[in-house]
């Protein structure tokens, strides 16, 4: 077994009780509290909520009990409570999740229209007697 793999598993340790904030490979950030996890990092999140931001503006899905494959964890770190109540307080505004859904979707085709767009030109660039 790889060393490096069970001295960072091991040092999830301190994270277990604790409000955490796993970051996923496919960019979701997920809120809740680690109960459990094991070797391969594979976490168990209580009280779960996916966390969906647009701009300053975001909502929290909840989720209940949530298991996150370690494979899928780019980014996992405690959450200093007392400043996320005051970072959501100051700088956040809290939406109903259909409203915030609304304007992520909107977000989603501006970045998807953009790629299309970027792809287009670039076929158009393209020469193939030079490739």
């Amino acid at each position: 077994m790889d060393g490096g793999l069970v001295t960072a598993t091991v040092s999830l340790i301190e994270e277990v009780d604790k409000k955490i904030m796993v970051v996923l490979r496919d960019g979701r950030n997920i809120v809740g509290t680690m109960r459990s996890f094991d070797q391969y990092a594979n976490v168990v999140l209580e009280d779960t909520v996916e966390r969906i931001f647009v701009g300053n503006k975001y909502c929290e899905k909840h989720l209940g009990v949530f298991i996150i494959r370690g494979e899928n964890v780019e980014l996992l770190s405690e959450i200093d409570l007392p400043k996320e109540t005051t970072v959501k307080a100051e700088k956040w505004e809290a939406l109903p999740e259909e409203d915030l859904m609304v304007l992520f979707n909107a977000e989603k085709e501006k970045r998807e229209d953009a790629l299309k767009l970027r792809k287009q030109i670039r076929l158009e660039q393209y020469d193939p007697d030079e490739g």
